[in-house]
């Protein structure tokens, strides 16, 4: 057994053991027991939610104040993007998906296998691959990869949607916690776009988990407060701080060929040779401020709380 197959069996040991102990009573408590399938996959995004948190406060906090790019001068702000982080990373915006939109979604394939159309598995265009388990992950994380790169490249280039996902882009204090802050309803469509693309290539729900996971971890250190690149190559492999921050930086990262033309660059999520290949990259040696123009020009205001920001951005959509 290998270090991959080993790490998959204690996380499922740890998840199969807090199911039994402490969600699957409490299920049936509340009179739940006919959703325990929900439940357990429920434990699974709760779990790995909790081991980010800590990844975030034990590791890229401390490299925040190493070295950060600027003080934090809007503590308010920052907690705004906690709160963002909580609701996301423990599993509250996935149960609400979990009972509404995605299990439409699942109630649509699982009609269509019982019609006998078959389960296609991606990973299965190659069988025989020596590791099948660490192929299938890489695999499914370039196809992943590649297919966020263009939801993110519409998200900047669709007047409607970009404003929604502006709302990402207003932070002026870019922290680890920032990954999160976004508007539901873009969130929703991302998510719904990302499982349809799940189901359709064969992703397993134990696969996508840590596919989801792997991104979100590496999404907070690309937005945190600190000041770091991968070097050279690194950057060009990996996406970076740095490279990540000329994506938010007022003017370059959502703007191309003038200031009120939607676009930008840098709009890679993992890997930046998608922005490499298609012209969007930029590797410039800079820090710059972060948000939107118009919050500088023009004095746009996104909202200070929670409820403020996703109201703001249904009138900025209504207004598109």
């Amino acid at each position: 057994m290998n270090l991959f197959d080993s790490l998959v069996d204690a996380y499922v040991w740890v998840q199969l053991s807090f199911f039994e102990s402490v969600v699957q009573p409490l299920a049936f408590a509340w009179g739940a027991g006919n959703l325990l399938d929900k439940a357990y996959d429920g434990t699974g995004w709760l779990l790995v939610g909790l081991l980010q948190v800590l990844v975030l406060v034990l590791v890229i906090g401390p490299l925040e104040r190493w070295r950060p790019v600027e003080p934090v001068q809007d503590a308010q702000a920052v907690k705004v993007d906690v709160l963002y982080t909580l609701i996301h990373r423990l599993g509250l915006f996935k149960l609400m998906m979990f009972f509404s939109f995605e299990n439409i979604l699942e109630s649509i394939f699982g009609n269509l296998r019982a019609e006998g159309f078959p389960t296609f598995h991606l990973d299965a265009l190659w069988p025989g691959v020596s590791d099948g388990a660490v192929f299938s992950f890489i695999l499914y994380l370039i196809v992943f990869d590649f297919a966020n790169y263009w939801v993110h490249r519409a998200q900047h280039g669709s007047n409607a949607w970009w404003a929604l996902h502006s709302l990402h882009h207003s932070q002026r204090q870019m922290t680890m916690w920032s990954d999160n802050r976004n508007h539901v309803l873009d969130d929703v469509v991302t998510t719904l776009l990302l499982s349809m693309l799940a189901l359709l290539i064969g992703v397993g729900p134990g696969q996508f988990v840590a596919l989801v996971a792997l991104s979100q971890l590496s999404e907070s250190l690309q937005h945190a407060n600190f000041k770091c690149s991968f070097g050279f190559w690194g950057d060009r492999l990996w996406v970076s701080p740095r490279f990540h921050r000329l994506h938010h930086s007022i003017g370059v990262g959502h703007e191309t060929q003038g200031p009120h033309t939607l676009g930008g660059h840098n709009f890679g999520v993992l890997l930046p040779c998608w922005d490499m290949l298609f012209k969007t990259a930029s590797f410039q040696n800079r820090y710059d401020p972060t948000g939107v123009r118009d919050q500088v020009e023009q004095g746009r205001d996104y909202g200070r709380g929670f409820w403020a920001q996703q109201k703001r951005g249904l009138q900025r959509l209504f207004q598109s």
